[in-house]
């Protein structure tokens, strides 16, 4: 069962490259059971980070290391307001998936 995460971040005034360079230094291929990471940037100073996964478990088992990675993030990033926090963090089973 693939396993998905979807992370949306807003980035302070300025440190888009800082965040992007954040990003490239991780090491995801240290991550058991992560399969592709992907960086959407989804408009001004907004990204989502997502994760594709072997199986929920292997996603739940490399959360300390997300939020390591969160950690050096946090410095880089902006309150989405709302009592939303820096992040607005998704996750589930893959329902449905089309390829060409």
């Amino acid at each position: 069962m693939t396993v998905m995460n979807v992370v949306h971040m807003r980035v302070k005034p300025g440190m888009e490259d800082e965040y992007i360079r954040l990003h490239k230094d991780l090491d995801v291929s240290t991550w058991q059971g992560g399969r592709n990471f992907w960086l959407v940037k989804s408009g001004d100073r907004s990204f989502i980070v997502v994760g594709e996964w072997d199986s929920m478990d292997a996603m739940v088992a490399a959360r300390p290391m997300m939020i390591a990675n969160l950690d050096k993030l946090r410095p880089v990033l902006e309150d989405l307001g709302g009592g939303r926090g820096l992040t607005e963090p998704w996750s589930g089973e893959v329902a449905l998936h089309l390829s060409r």
